[in-house]
């Protein structure tokens, strides 16, 4: 009885087997998924060409959507604050401002008409916005959507010096005024990306890292500059190269094996 009820059991493991291989065929390699990704990016800038001449370290920071295709192709849109307190214009309000400034090329001295000296902050402040398209290149055929993503982006940008004077107590840097020092330069760019992209199977751990190079094929907008005493419309190339990392977060259209064994 026991070698009938052995027999039995081997008997049912192996159809068991034999059904799996036949019914459901052989374990499938998984498949690139598609949806959309909502990415929040970080980078840390260092300037190049016309953009060092005024501007030192800077970080861009921003949201991005992304459209991923089962072939793994991108396509999204994106926009990028960007933020810096480094400024390196010699002559900025060289014109206006107190003979005994510190030097600190972040923080300005004025005297008041009241004879007060007080400190206006200059920092560098803009943005970037535009479309791109890429693709995931992937070698690892047990996780087809992780691999080196290129991005390929175009657009417009634009940055200035943002004069920060709180109190409005400097009348030569107040309203309108302010224009003929802030240095409003803006253009179209494009900017490549190459980095690795991960997204867990478990949809937890979603990130990509790389390296990331913006030109921008920008202008001056600024009729007259008062420290200088010209017209600021020069032709600028402006550069930043940028170490660049991101969150994702994927919406991807759900497998159908996932619905049957979830």
């Amino acid at each position: 009885m026991k070698k009938q009820v052995l027999s039995l059991l081997l008997s049912l493991a192996a159809l068991s087997a034999s059904a799996q291989d036949g019914l459901f065929g052989p374990a499938e390699t998984p498949k690139s998924r598609k949806g959309f990704i909502l990415n929040g990016n970080a980078s840390f800038d260092l300037p190049g060409a016309d953009m060092s001449k005024r501007f030192g370290v800077s970080y861009r920071l921003g949201p991005a959507v992304l459209y991923k295709t089962t072939s793994n192709w991108l396509f999204g849109a994106k926009f990028d604050f960007i933020m810096g307190n480094a400024i390196r214009e010699d002559s900025l309000m060289a014109n206006v401002k107190d003979k005994y400034n510190t030097g600190d090329r972040s923080r300005y001295e004025f005297l008041t008409t009241d004879g007060q000296r007080v400190g206006v902050r200059v920092l560098e402040r803009g943005y970037a916005v535009g479309v791109h398209v890429g693709k995931i290149i992937s070698w690892q055929s047990m996780h087809p959507d992780n691999g080196l993503m290129l991005l390929t982006t175009a657009g417009f940008m634009q940055h200035k010096l943002n004069i920060f004077d709180k109190e409005q107590t400097v009348a030569q840097i107040r309203g309108t005024y302010k224009k003929g020092y802030d240095r409003l330069t803006n253009g179209i760019f494009i900017e490549q990306y190459a980095g690795y992209a991960y997204f867990a199977n478990n949809k937890r751990i979603n990130f990509h890292i790389g390296l990331d190079v913006l030109v921008g094929f920008t202008q001056g907008r600024r009729e007259y500059l008062y420290d200088v005493m010209r017209p600021d419309n020069k032709q600028r190339i402006d550069i930043l190269f940028g170490v660049r990392g991101g969150w994702f977060i994927p919406i991807f259209k759900r497998r159908s094996e996932e619905l049957i064994f979830e």
